[in-house]
């Protein structure tokens, strides 16, 4: 098994450069006008609330994954993987189609800001219409990662968003076809990303010659026990996020409050992605060491992991907010947008501390089989503090984003106090899929 950090750094630097791509999106669609970041940052959002299904295996597939790989039963593992595949193939046709053909339907719906409707409204049809894409890259990359090859999706993405990078330079500067060429250049480069780990899969895995092998229906119930808990915390999450979202367009007619939150949300990804990426790697650790049946080691890595991502979020965000003028510039000059992002940018600080100990605490919960308690924390705690924070700050006290934020944060805090405490509880460790003996 390898070493915590050999997982750990390839797993940060590919989330790094995932983020490093949706920045210089946002920077070069700088260049079509604020609206356009709005529009693509909230068509992003309501892709994501359609795609939940895809996290119903791939969230159960890594716990089941890393738990039979802990154990030696590799073919399982492989087994898994051929399931979670189907499915979400199949699932992401049948939401591309519809993404594709009632994307102005869906905008209309929610509520997006005038302003934003053209722009939103192409991304969505583009970008939503390949969205099967998503369902199949974090399969085969998690299968990768699952059996320590982080080196080959890490490769897949950095190649991906060079492409990206490209592609939206000809697009936007040669072919002058705005968000259009910008959603164009996001679905080939997510085509390339695809290719390159479904053949690392196939060259570098050869679990598929270990013959054992379980009932199909049986793996899939594993599989479907953490990841339906999970699907649906995350489908909640999206939810609350476009009611939050939603909220905010309703702010002003013009789209300021939610492009600031666009902007913010930009810069305080970077910080976002070491924490991600610490929670990842520790979920893979988990998943292998409760395999193996090694609970103490999984104790004291998961809250090792937990310490270094609170330190590491605290430090990112702190010299975000010190050198907020001239990263908000990066996006742009206007005086009253910087003035609110750095404010966004400030509060962001609590919310990071307590999203990445969530993220650590939660994701090895899930990885355990303890997945129902995230999610019942979730539902009442996105719905009370973010939802109902956002409206009640936000637009009954008129604080606006500054109030959003200040909703957003007290819910990643108070689910981060819940995970750690459910954690210390220790009754993860009864939530395994292999029974001694």
């Amino acid at each position: 098994m390898k070493p915590f950090m050999k997982l750990y750094i390839p797993i940060a630097l590919e989330t790094l450069f995932t983020m490093l791509a949706g920045m210089v999106d946002t920077i070069m669609l700088s260049t079509v006008g604020d609206n356009a970041v709005g529009a693509v940052g909230t068509a992003n959002t309501y892709i994501g609330v359609f795609i939940i299904m895809f996290h119903v295996v791939s969230s159960g597939m890594i716990a089941v994954m890393t738990q039979y790989i802990g154990a030696k039963r590799f073919g399982v593992a492989y087994q898994a993987r051929q399931l979670g595949a189907i499915f979400n193939a199949v699932i992401g046709v049948l939401l591309s189609v519809f993404l594709f053909l009632f994307s102005g339907k869906i905008l209309e719906i929610v509520g997006v800001a005038p302003l934003l409707m053209d722009y939103a409204k192409t991304y969505l049809r583009i970008v939503g219409g390949a969205c099967f894409l998503n369902a199949l890259i974090p399969i085969f990359s998690s299968y990768l990662r699952a059996f320590g090859h982080t080196k080959q999706p890490l490769a897949a993405t950095v190649i991906g968003n060079v492409v990206n990078l490209c592609l939206n330079a000809v697009f936007l500067f040669v072919f002058h076809s705005g968000v259009a060429g910008v959603a164009a250049a996001t679905v080939i480069s997510r085509v390339l990303n695809l290719a390159i780990v479904v053949t690392a899969s196939k060259l570098l895995v050869k679990a598929n010659e270990d013959k054992e092998r379980l009932k199909n229906r049986e793996v899939f119930a594993q599989i479907i026990k953490v990841g339906l808990p999970s699907a649906l915390e995350t489908a909640l999450y999206n939810v609350a996020m476009t009611l939050t979202i939603r909220f905010l367009n309703q702010m002003d007619d013009s789209g300021f409050n939610v492009t600031a939150r666009a902007y913010a949300a930009q810069i305080a990804n970077f910080s976002y992605c070491a924490g991600a990426a610490l929670a990842q790697a520790n979920a893979i650790m988990t998943g292998w060491r409760i395999g193996e049946r090694d609970f103490e080691a999984c104790d004291r890595g998961t809250k090792k992991a937990a310490c270094i991502g609170i330190c590491v979020a605290a430090g990112l965000e702190t010299a975000f907010v010190l050198n907020s003028n001239y990263l908000i510039r990066l996006f742009t000059n206007d005086v009253e947008m910087i003035s609110l992002v750095r404010m966004l940018m400030t509060i962001d600080i609590a919310l990071e501390i307590g999203r990445v100990t969530n993220l650590v605490f939660g994701q090895a919960l899930k990885t355990s089989g303890d997945a129902l308690f995230t999610t019942v924390i979730g539902v009442i705690f996105m719905y009370l503090c973010m939802v109902g924070g956002t409206w009640f700050f936000g637009i009954h006290l008129n604080l606006l984003a500054v109030g959003a934020y200040i909703g957003l944060a007290s819910d990643e805090c108070v689910r981060a106090v819940c995970m750690f405490l459910r954690w210390q509880s220790g009754k993860w460790r009864a939530k395994g899929f292999i029974k001694a003996g």
